[in-house]
């Protein structure tokens, strides 16, 4: 703990990852860091950077698969109050990268703030969700980012705006370690309007998707004008199962997480599905779900 002495308060050593996905797998952490303040989260990666410190910020976990053997050095969450407020001014708003997706985008209905339907039913928070772009068929968090709160390697503090941010399929061009915040522009409407809106994408994914079942969302990205979804139901692979692991009957491109599962038994079942839509279509699928 010498590396970190005097910041014993928000460190924890040798923590179990598993608790923090919703995989619920996975070995622990080195270190694992929830900082209070700016301040802290500064020291702590000056002291990473010193170090050699092998740096990762985890969110709320909800697009991860972490191994059974864990990680290595640091695993920062940013998830204490200072870095998950939600400031609103007029059709603006302002969320820590520790703010719940899901809740801001209730309370945006709430105000009559449009232009985060599009993420209903996706969990996760802020931060994570800007560094994955994250949206679906309805579009994506990138249409509203106007600003960019980050923090680089030595603890500085800089912003990213439009036109220089450029939002792509899944990712976006930062490279700074930290997000700390995101500015969204919105648009004013009728509350019952948006609910309206929410509601029907809503029971769409509840229709499609396996939500009340462990798994970590869409494990593929889609190729270019195709479904890995589809690909994957189309090579025989719904329902297939590796240990604990099984691919969702609901959505092929859903790997579940059942009664004993490891993260090895999805690590070998992301194997097969690869292996088998290669071998059937010719097509390499890129991995959505991040691998630690």
């Amino acid at each position: 703990m010498s590396i970190f002495s005097g910041l014993e308060k928000i460190v924890r050593t040798h923590c179990p990852l598993s608790s923090f996905t919703w995989y619920g797998l996975g070995g622990p952490a080195d270190y694992f860091v929830m900082p209070e303040t700016v301040e802290q989260l500064t020291e702590v990666m000056r002291r990473c950077e010193e170090n050699a410190l092998p740096l990762r910020v985890l969110g709320h976990g909800s697009n991860l698969l972490v191994r059974d053997e864990g990680v290595p050095g640091v695993v920062l969450r940013l998830d204490q109050p200072r870095f998950a407020q939600v400031e609103y001014a007029g059709s603006r708003v302002t969320a820590g990268a520790g703010a719940a997706l899901s809740r801001l985008v209730l309370d945006c209905v709430r105000k009559g703030l449009a232009g985060l339907e599009p993420l209903t039913g996706i969990p996760g928070s802020v931060g994570g969700a800007v560094k994955m772009n994250a949206g679906g068929n309805f579009g994506d968090i990138g249409a509203s980012v106007e600003r960019v709160q980050l923090m680089d390697t030595h603890g500085r503090v800089f912003e990213r705006v439009k036109p220089d941010l450029s939002f792509d399929y899944r990712r976006v061009n930062l490279t700074a370690p930290v997000i700390l915040s995101a500015t969204l522009q919105l648009s004013e409407a009728e509350p019952d309007t948006i609910l309206r809106t929410v509601k029907e994408i809503w029971i769409y994914k509840k229709n499609t998707q396996p939500l009340n079942m462990r798994n970590a969302g869409c494990v593929f990205k889609n190729p270019r004008q195709l479904s890995a979804g589809a690909l994957i139901d189309r090579a025989g692979l719904k329902g297939a199962q590796v240990g604990g692991a099984k691919v969702s009957e609901k959505h092929g491109n859903f790997i579940l997480a059942e009664a004993g599962c490891t993260s090895r038994d999805v690590l070998e079942l992301i194997d097969t599905i690869r292996s088998r839509v290669r071998d059937s279509f010719g097509i390499e699928l890129e991995l959505e779900l991040e691998i630690w």
